[in-house]
């Protein structure tokens, strides 16, 4: 099954602390909260200096999007910078974080999955022109963080994204990209067996 999440029938939620705001693109199960996911895409503006929330028993990496990038201060990992040099940057959720950011906000891309249950791993990929694209893990998002537009298409399907569209591949297939120059994030995500 593939399932187009366009960006534009999304809502953004501003954080209790005032600092920011947070777009989900999607959650498993549906309509999970913040305590009960298996995992949760979405895309966060921080806008002011302050804590992250605390996920306990959440893998989280973060990827920037947009704007100049956050210094965090990880909990005994030390500091690091998320900003071109450095666009990603994995860490636990139950790890003190403290976001500071400079003068314009920051937009980035947010994986978490619950390590009990699933993993995950977001992999980068520059466009130009057209490529093959093929899912290898048990769910496969595929988000456009650069780039006007994204045509996305098998031998049955043809589907267009804009800029922040993300896509679901349930299963195996293999698929063609086009664009005339775009940046996607790829989020595989692997079950645990019971």
């Amino acid at each position: 099954m593939t399932i187009l999440i366009p960006y534009a029938s999304l809502q953004a939620t501003p954080w209790k602390n005032g600092g920011g705001s947070t777009t989900e693109i999607a959650i498993s199960p549906p309509g999970a909260g913040l305590d009960s996911f298996d995992w949760r895409i979405s895309l966060a503006t921080i806008a002011a200096s302050g804590p992250f929330s605390v996920f306990e028993g959440i893998d989280r990496t973060l990827a920037l999007v947009d704007g100049p990038g956050v210094t965090l201060d990880i909990e005994g990992d030390g500091r690091f910078v998320l900003g071109e040099d450095e666009p990603v940057l994995e860490f636990a959720g139950e790890a003190q974080v403290l976001a500071t950011v400079g003068a314009q906000p920051t937009t980035d891309f947010n994986v978490m999955t619950r390590r009990a249950r699933c993993s995950h791993q977001l992999g980068k990929r520059s466009l130009s022109g057209m490529s093959g694209f093929a899912t290898r893990a048990d769910l496969t998002i595929l988000f456009l963080a650069e780039g006007e537009s994204l045509e996305v298409s098998s031998d049955d399907q043809r589907i267009g994204m804009v800029r922040y569209d993300a896509m679901l591949f349930d299963g195996d297939a293999t698929w063609t990209l086009e664009a005339g120059q775009a940046t996607i994030f790829i989020v595989d995500i692997y079950f645990h067996e019971d």
